[in-house]
C-alpha cells in the first residue's frame, strides 16, 4: 500500500483498478470508524489527541489541540507539528498529503483539500491528488478552503471564507474568491 500512497503524493491519477485499491478502501473504512468515535460525545484533550494519533498514524506533541467534530476519509498522509490548534468542524481530504507545521492555527469550518478529479467525464471517477503545506505559524481563517497543490507561507493569514487556489507568500494576508494578496503582515515589535 505504500506504493499507492507515494503515487498519490506525487499527484498520479489513481483508479479503482489499482492492485492496492481494496486495501486503500479498507483503510478509509477504518478511519471513518475512528472519526465516528472522535465525533461522538465528549473527549478530554488527551483522548482527542490519542484518537488523532490513530487517525493520522503519528505521535502528536502534547501541545496539539483540536475541537471536534473533525472530518477526514483517510488520515494517514496528514503530518502535524507542535503547538497546532484546529477548531471545530474542519475537513481534511488528505490523500495527497497535508503537512501542518509548528504553531499553525486553523479556524472553524476550514477545509484543506488535496484531492480532486479530472474534468473529462470519461475519467472523472479517478482520483488526482496534490499535497498541501501549511507553513509555520500560518493562520487559516474560519470557513477558508485550501485547494490541492497549495503552500501557505510562514506567518501568512488566510482570511475567513477565502478560497486559496495558488501559493500564499510568507507574511502575506490573503482574502477573497479566489484569494488574492491584500497586504503583508504589519510588523509590531511588542
Amino acid at each position: 500500500m505504500n506504493d499507492i500512497i507515494e503515487r498519490m503524493r506525487r499527484g498520479d491519477r489513481i483508479t479503482e483498478h489499482e492492485p492496492d485499491f481494496p486495501r486503500l478502501c479498507e483503510e478509509v473504512e477504518n478511519t471513518r470508524r475512528l472519526i465516528g468515535e472522535l465525533n461522538t460525545g465528549y473527549h478530554s484533550p488527551d483522548e482527542v489527541r490519542a484518537l488523532l494519533e490513530r487517525i493520522w498514524g503519528q505521535p502528536l506533541d502534547a501541545s496539539v489541540r483540536m475541537f471536534p467534530p473533525f472530518y477526514t476519509a483517510f488520515g494517514k498522509t496528514t503530518r502535524v507539528g507542535k503547538e497546532v490548534f484546529i477548531n471545530f468542524g474542519c475537513t481534511f481530504l488528505d490523500q495527497g498529503g497535508i503537512t501542518i507545521e509548528d504553531g499553525v492555527f486553523i479556524g472553524p469550518g476550514a477545509k484543506i483539500l488535496t484531492e480532486g478529479h479530472p474534468e473529462q467525464p470519461e475519467i472523472r471517477h479517478t482520483l488526482q491528488t496534490q499535497p498541501v503545506i501549511i507553513c509555520r505559524k500560518a493562520w487559516i481563517g474560519a470557513g477558508a478552503i485550501i485547494l490541492p497543490g497549495v503552500t501557505v507561507g510562514e506567518n501568512a493569514i488566510v482570511a475567513a471564507g477565502a478560497v486559496v487556489t495558488k501559493d500564499v507568500p510568507d507574511n502575506a494576508v490573503v482574502a477573497g474568491v479566489p484569494a488574492k494578496v491584500l497586504r503583508n503582515i504589519k510588523n509590531t515589535n511588542l
